[in-house]
């Protein structure tokens, strides 16, 4: 049998892609760098390099920081996180960095005017980032993910977010409204 360093943590290190990420006390081992061309790499204990690796939040709305995957370029799973307690300072912030990235999404503050009650229409709106338009091609592309917050994703794939609609306007409330 191999010598398992993830004995007793509930990992089989056997079947694990991965079996040198952590210590047989559960401390975290693996280090995260950037490479020459600023793509995140993840190294474990062994020295094996892992490039191009991606951050993916398992629950970016309802929990940003707690279930993070590290995944190969593959898109295979090295690193599940349960949160990010535990890694080093540098880690943690390379870890916050990409999420960061990549959950960027413009919060809706106001809508001053949608063109029209039948998709596409458009939609132009004030964002925490500035005033901007977008195209709203189908009422399935507005989701509300809980009783008070809801996106959208625009014609391009971009993705915006209204965290509370009770704090909007009565008009831009009413134009979100309209689709949820």
């Amino acid at each position: 049998m191999k010598d398992n360093p993830q004995k007793g943590l509930g990992v089989n290190a056997e079947f694990a892609r991965t079996p040198w990420l952590r210590t047989s006390d559960g401390l975290w081992t693996f280090k995260l760098d950037r490479d020459a061309w600023n793509h995140l790499r993840l190294s474990d204990a062994k020295g094996t390099r892992y490039s191009e690796v991606q951050v993916v939040p398992m629950y970016p709305v309802a929990a940003p920081q707690e279930w993070v995957s590290i995944l190969s370029k593959e898109g295979e799973e090295l690193v599940c996180l349960e949160n990010l307690e535990g890694l080093s300072p540098s880690d943690r912030e390379i870890l916050e960095e990409e999420l960061t990235l990549r959950e960027f999404v413009p919060q809706i503050l106001k809508v001053h005017w949608v063109s029209g009650t039948q998709e596409p229409c458009e939609w132009d709106v004030e964002t925490n980032h500035g005033r901007t338009r977008f195209v709203l091609n189908a009422e399935e592309d507005v989701r509300r993910v809980s009783a008070w917050t809801v996106h959208f994703i625009d014609a391009n794939g971009c993705r915006f977010r209204v965290d509370d609609i009770r704090k909007l306007d009565n008009r831009s409330r009413s134009y979100v409204e309209w689709y949820v």
